[in-house]
């Protein structure tokens, strides 16, 4: 298991992460994504942090707080040294009814680390980030609110997830100005059947120095090679029951075609390539994968012992390549030159 530096930190985490949305279940999507309790999500936590995953991510609104209540009381069970696994949770999503029990606002944010501290039962949350935009809610109050949070010791680092390239460039922006501290990571949508990423986001993470998380990596299950084009999902399926997030079905099912020759003639599982396939991703810092059972589990770890060949990326890149959409295309034309002359440079070392 490699470990990579957090953004600009020099906080290392694990180039997988265990996600926890499947811990507590309950009613709407969380029964959906699924419904495992403490001994079952204890079990998972002590095989990834065996397997040498140091990051754990979750969120104050998977399963209405009895994630963190769960992955919180493993933590303790389990005897972990705190400053031997870097916890990562989120804010922004409805935590009740009142009209501030929501959004990133200074109110809810505040309010909302709190009580992720009591469910997690820690003193200190490692990297605690915004989980979606608010467009109720000025930037420089959210970073403002941030900032204190740092200050006051109840967080390490920030981050966001969900936000656009121009979003997170503003609130950079707003901090650098301002002497804050600032967004060091993004956790977003990334498969090699959903790269819309690429264009605009990817670009920015690697100019402005943040680490990427990637949620969703097997694209809700679809990439998980148990679905076929024409035929649908199993009824136990969570991508039957909760069909999120959105893909291109053909370009998916390209993409799996792709894979399944690649990953037979390994003896390995489509999962595993399409894991690999990110950790191959310049712009990828860690990538969430969660479970339902430890062989799932034990099956995504083991894409970290794949190394893929050049023809084979070349061939899965070919596969799921992008549409050329302005202005990109035009920044390939016109820029031309520049990178030869770039390219030159380098390879005389100058």
């Amino acid at each position: 298991m490699r470990h990579h530096p957090l953004g600009r930190t020099g906080l290392y985490v694990s180039e997988l992460c265990l996600g926890t949305m499947t811990f507590g279940g309950g009613a709407g999507i969380w029964g959906q994504i699924g419904n495992l309790q403490q001994a079952e999500s204890e079990r998972l936590v002590g095989q990834a942090l065996d397997a040498g995953i140091n990051f754990i991510d979750t969120a104050d609104v998977y399963a209405g707080g009895v994630s963190e209540q769960i992955t919180g009381q493993a933590l303790k069970n389990l005897k972990v040294e705190r400053d031997s696994v870097v916890v990562a949770t989120k804010v922004f999503g409805e935590t009740g009814p009142g009209a501030n029990q929501r959004g990133l606002s200074r109110v809810h944010i505040l309010a909302g680390v709190h009580a992720s501290l009591r469910r997690l039962q820690l003193d200190h949350i490692d990297l605690y980030q915004v989980h979606g935009f608010d467009p109720a809610t000025p930037i420089e109050e959210t970073v403002r609110a941030l900032d204190q949070l740092v200050r006051d010791g109840a967080v390490r680092h920030v981050g966001v997830s969900n936000w656009a390239a121009w979003q997170i460039v503003k609130a950079l922006g707003i901090a650098e100005r301002l002497g804050l501290s600032r967004f060091e990571s993004l956790q977003a949508y990334y498969t090699i059947a959903g790269r819309d990423l690429e264009r605009e986001i990817a670009p920015m993470l690697h100019s402005e120095g943040l680490g990427l998380m990637v949620w969703s990596p097997l694209a809700g299950g679809l990439l998980s090679g148990k679905f076929q084009r024409d035929q649908p999902g199993a009824a136990g399926d969570r991508r039957t029951a909760f069909d999120f997030p959105p893909v291109q079905r053909e370009r998916a099912f390209d993409c799996i075609d792709a894979m399944r020759p690649i990953a037979a003639a390994r003896g390995v599982s489509v999962a595993q390539i399409a894991l690999a396939w990110l950790l191959h991703q310049r712009a990828v810092t860690s990538v969430i994968v969660g479970a339902k059972r430890p062989e799932q589990l034990a099956d995504n770890i083991a894409s970290t012992r794949i190394e893929l060949t050049a023809d084979e990326l070349r061939a899965l890149d070919e596969v799921s390549r992008l549409p050329p959409e302005y202005p990109g295309w035009m920044f390939e034309r016109q820029g031309e030159q520049r990178r030869r002359q770039i390219a030159e440079r380098r390879q005389h070392g100058t």
